[in-house]
């Protein structure tokens, strides 16, 4: 017997799930009501019709027969209980976003039953492991319309993952329009790598990610990557930037991946990194950073804005050290909790809130370790960003026509699932830890479609690791039972025009 006759298909394991396969199911008709919370009635809703093209209806109070849901006082935040029987369901919560994650468990639950459709007899009492759970799109190395980025956060949301990381500026292109620095838009917005088209988000397109993220309970964190990756702003503002240095790792990528190497003042539609730098000494850097950050902030009311800090191999170590101290306290004065790149570990006067991700190995190289630690001493926390395991941009096989590997890869789905956050770095545990993100850089993407052969299904395991118990403590967290259940789940992720890669790994059901 497979695990999925035995085990329903839920991914992130919940913390326990009870079925009982002699127990009749709860049938979904035309007639099904769902009465109670109007927010996460309407999310259920759109996910039961999305699905089986029956949209119910919705009743403020309970009536028989109906799918209740409830606010419920007890549980830790996001937390959830369902209860399915045959003639009722009852989902409750302590606040919003467990009732939204509760409806997510349900469309999964959802399977044919004949001509209908029906959710199996089971209870789930079910909460975050931990409380950031994230997701980052790249939209400087190619730009993506907002259509494409909502999508993407249906389909993290769907993974009860709350938070959406835009990379929003690279060397090859700045993507938001800020009224206090037009010429970032109007100047440094038009390139890409490989020489596609660039793009950009006016302040409109911006607010609108944002407001539909909220309504998928996400937050939007926005990354202005500096000192380095800041090629695009010196297209805008010149006096801002140092000389490309052109060191002999910059010439190996341009010999490995083509393109040209970096010039001054010419858009850069190459894939090396490192080569540029923001001018540590001028004053007028910190200006234009306030600038930015400033009307940033104002724009994201989510508490996080992301600095950077990553790769800045065209400074040293003693003007990054002293330009991280900077940023990171002008980011808090504007009670914004600042993100930096683990290497921003190494820069003594760092804002101590400053939070810290880690883009390392499974196994640390180079003092990776110890510069994610400094977060921890200085009373912060971490988010593990392994590359070697849920960078979505690393080739899932050698065969993918998508993708790098230079992390280690190719990265297959078991080394995406078979690792657990406090076993990464010594020293750090579940308390240093403020949850898990995985990163989809997109030098080699440029379309939805790319994002998805290369998300699905790591990006599945991604979520387990944020939300679940820990790997190897419960049934459900396990290897074998995962790849069954994101096998089972393939309609429900087709449902939501997700077009699913060949898998070694996972055969997809066709139900």
């Amino acid at each position: 017997m497979s695990l999925s006759a035995v085990i329903p298909a839920v991914i992130p394991a919940p913390v326990s799930l009870a079925s009982d396969a002699s127990a009749p199911a709860f049938r979904l008709s035309a007639s099904t009501v769902i009465a109670g919370d109007a927010d996460a009635a309407t999310a259920l809703a759109r996910i039961l019709e999305t699905r089986t093209g029956i949209a119910p209806a919705h009743a403020d109070a309970d009536v028989a027969g109906a799918i209740a849901l409830r606010r419920a006082p007890g549980g830790p935040a996001e937390s959830y209980r369902v209860t399915v029987e045959a003639a009722s369901i009852l989902l409750t919560a302590p606040d919003a976003a467990g009732l939204f994650y509760g409806a997510q468990t349900l469309g999964q639950l959802l399977q044919r039953d004949g001509t209908g459709w029906s959710i199996p007899a089971v209870s789930i009492e079910d909460a975050p492991r931990f409380a950031y759970r994230g997701v980052m799109l790249d939209v400087a190395r190619h730009f993506f319309p907002v259509e494409t980025v909502k999508a993407y956060i249906d389909r993290a949301a769907a993974l009860k993952f709350n938070a959406l990381h835009l990379h929003l500026a690279d060397d090859q292109g700045w993507r938001v329009q800020l009224e206090s620095r037009p010429r970032l838009t109007e100047v440094a917005s038009g390139s890409s790598v490989g020489g596609d088209p660039g793009g950009f988000y006016t302040k409109a397109d911006y607010g609108e990610i944002v407001a539909y993220a909220a309504s998928q309970h996400m937050i939007v964190v926005p990354e202005i990557d500096v000192p380095g990756h800041t090629h695009a702003v010196g297209l805008a503002y010149p006096e801002l930037v140092e000389a490309p240095v052109l060191s002999e790792h910059i010439r190996e990528i341009v010999r490995e991946y083509g393109g040209d190497l970096p010039t001054t003042g010419v858009p850069y539609e190459g894939m090396a990194v490192g080569f540029s730098s923001l001018r540590i000494h001028d004053e007028a850097t910190y200006d234009f950073l306030a600038d930015v950050f400033g009307e940033l902030a104002g724009m994201t009311p989510g508490p996080y804005l992301h600095v950077g800090g990553d790769e800045a191999l065209g400074t040293s170590a003693e003007d990054f050290a002293e330009f991280m101290g900077r940023v990171t306290s002008l980011v808090a004065d504007l009670d914004k909790t600042p993100i930096a790149w683990h290497e921003a570990g190494s820069a003594e006067g760092l804002d101590e809130e400053t939070i810290g991700q880690y883009w390392g190995f499974l196994t640390p190289t180079d003092g990776m370790d110890e510069k994610a630690r400094t977060f921890a001493r200085n009373g912060s926390q971490l988010i593990l960003s392994p590359a070697d395991a849920i960078y979505l941009d690393m080739k899932p096989s050698p065969s993918s026509a998508l993708g790098l590997t230079w992390a280690n890869g190719p990265t297959s789905l078991e080394r995406a699932y078979t690792w657990d956050p406090v076993a990464i770095i010594d020293g750090i545990g579940e308390r240093d830890i403020l949850g898990v993100e995985a990163p989809m850089w997109t030098e080699t993407l440029r379309t939805l479609a790319d994002i998805d052969a290369m998300a699905f299904p790591r990006i599945a395991a991604a979520a387990e690791a944020a939300w679940s118990v820990p790997l190897g403590t419960a049934p459900m967290r396990t290897w074998p039972s995962f790849r069954e259940r994101a096998g089972a789940l393939a309609p429900v992720w087709r449902s939501m025009g997700v077009t699913l890669p060949a898998s070694d790994d996972v055969s997809w059901s066709a139900g």
